[in-house]
């Protein structure tokens, strides 16, 4: 999975705004792809949310991914799902969603993301970059210095998460991640579609001067 800019979703950081405009405004600063994670959601909820960004995505032709809930992501048809350390095997999950479906995996240094190159999965998310607000059981920080190192450890696709700002997006995509994923420095801000164009363009540049 080539992905640039990485949305995740976070209601508690709306501001009275509803998913659909937010996600919509996001989508037009950039976002290519955009993963459902709300943890205090029901699973009713989840599949409401769900239904509504697979029409957002697919009119957009952006990929649509379910963070743990494979379940929510098979009913809803997403692209994909993103697993953490104590979730369902790859495997397992590539049996349930079916062929061609996306599996993303959490991880948090160069043992796990061996581990989940080993294991088949898509792309990795590493982090976390900083101290983030949206994780209260935060692992030890990576920082760019991690990127670096699982760069040079594994070939997938590094998805760099967990506090990322504008300011912090070069350094990360230099030292070899091929995305950031954010919650709060897009859907948090009061301009959500310039926000994410800003992130966006960081990305794109500094992957071109890498090419």
């Amino acid at each position: 999975m080539d992905t640039r800019l990485y949305v995740i979703t976070g209601h508690a950081f709306y501001k009275g705004r509803s998913l659909e405009d937010v996600i919509a405004a996001a989508i037009r600063g950039g976002a290519d792809c955009i993963q459902l994670r709300e943890k205090d959601y029901t699973g009713r909820q989840l599949l409401e949310a769900g239904h509504v960004l697979r029409r957002l995505t697919r009119e957009a032709g952006v990929n649509l991914i379910i963070n743990d809930r494979i379940d929510v992501a098979k009913a809803v048809d997403a692209d994909g799902v993103h697993l953490g350390q104590g979730d369902l095997p790859i495997e397992v999950a590539r049996e349930i969603l079916g062929a061609g479906k996306i599996v993303g995996v959490s991880t948090h240094n160069v043992e796990e993301a061996l581990a989940a190159e080993r294991a088949g999965a898509d792309y990795i998310g590493l982090g976390p970059m900083k101290p983030t607000q949206t994780k209260l059981d935060t692992d030890p920080v990576v920082g760019p210095a991690g990127v670096l190192a699982v760069r040079r450890a594994v070939q997938l696709p590094i998805v760099a998460i967990g506090g990322i700002k504008a300011e912090d997006t070069a350094e990360i995509i230099r030292n070899g991640a091929n995305s950031v994923a954010v919650i709060s420095a897009v859907v948090g801000a009061e301009d959500v579609e310039t926000a994410a164009r800003v992130i966006r363009g960081i990305v794109d540049r500094e992957r071109g001067n890498r090419a």
